[in-house]
């Protein structure tokens, strides 16, 4: 790292663009100068795309042009993990910045999936607010739904459409913004739902309990051990610092086993909506339990109110 007056010198903040394009030629005339600008400064630049543009920009570069190909299929598959991900990719070119051309994949996903995700966008402004990196996410303003567009520009600071970036006025900050995702769950639970009832520390009882029902369900091996251990951990964290009584719940919706573990307390971690989401530095820092959670499951949802905290964990 470059010294100016004895001091290290700062990185520059994240650049994050929603570009909303129409067509094959709109996206190839935006991404293609940006990903070269890239080169250009030295930069590690990576392209993740959907296979059709990520085709059509490397007619263009070519195999020997330095970029990192990565179709986003095989990239987007869990917002979490898709964070950790990144994250990695701008650990591994540091102190290099990244100049990262990101293009989400918005198909395939329920309404809570689609959330999630919507979120993920929103995080990523935190995540990477200090790393140096720049990132433009093409939307597609043809294929997709309105709804996912209007998110766009509540998620990036700056648009790209037809001319330069513009400031979004839409532009929410991630608490904020997570925080009204959390406000809009509903949580509904099923009468014939199993309960189980955890009266103390010992939670041995409750894990064989989680296993039994899982493999009862058709859960394979792994995602069953998975299940058991991201139950563990949030019942361990709800005996430890809730209040009692401790239980948890665990009922079939679908192709979705779902298990939600709930106690008396009133959680208000702060703050609460980027709680578990912003990948840590060591395991002992906070939010750490969560974190591996999220990446043990296919989605957690939390809600804490005058009833109770209750953390719901979906697997498939």
């Amino acid at each position: 790292m470059s010294m100016e007056d004895g001091a290290p010198k700062k990185r520059r903040a994240l650049e994050h663009r929603a570009f909303v394009y129409g067509g094959t030629d709109h996206f190839l005339a935006v991404t293609e100068p940006f990903l070269r600008s890239g080169l250009e400064a030295g930069e590690a630049v990576v392209a993740v795309a959907r296979r059709s543009n990520l085709s059509a920009l490397h007619d263009l570069f070519g195999d020997g042009a330095g970029i990192e190909w990565v179709d986003a299929a095989g990239f987007y598959l869990h917002p979490v993990r898709t964070l950790r991900d990144y994250q990695a990719l701008v650990n591994k070119f540091a102190p290099r910045p990244v100049c990262a051309l990101a293009e989400p994949v918005w198909t395939g996903w329920d309404e809570r999936q689609t959330l999630e995700w919507i979120r993920y966008e929103s995080l990523i402004n935190e995540v990477f607010k200090d790393s140096g990196a720049r990132a433009l996410c093409p939307y597609d303003g043809e294929a997709l739904p309105p709804r996912i567009i209007e998110e766009a520009r509540r998620t990036h600071p700056m648009v790209v459409t037809d001319g330069p970036a513009l400031a979004s006025g839409a532009y929410v900050a991630p608490a904020a913004f997570g925080a009204n995702c959390d406000r809009h769950r509903r949580f509904t639970r099923p009468d014939d739902a199993e309960y189980f009832a955890v009266d103390d520390a010992d939670l041995h009882a409750l894990r064989s309990f989680v296993a039994e029902r899982a493999l009862l369900h058709g859960l394979a091996k792994r995602p069953a051990q998975n299940l058991v251990t991201a139950v563990n951990e949030v019942a361990a964290n709800a005996v430890q610092h809730g209040l009692p009584p401790v239980g948890m719940w665990i009922w079939r919706d679908g192709p979705e086993l779902l298990c939600e573990i709930g106690d008396n307390g009133l959680w208000r971690p702060a703050p609460s909506a980027l709680t578990g989401f912003i990948p840590p530095r060591s395991a002992l820092q906070r939010g750490f339990g969560l974190w591996t959670v999220r990446l043990l499951v296919d989605l957690v949802e939390l809600r804490a109110g005058w009833d109770g905290t209750f953390v719901r964990l979906h697997i498939r």
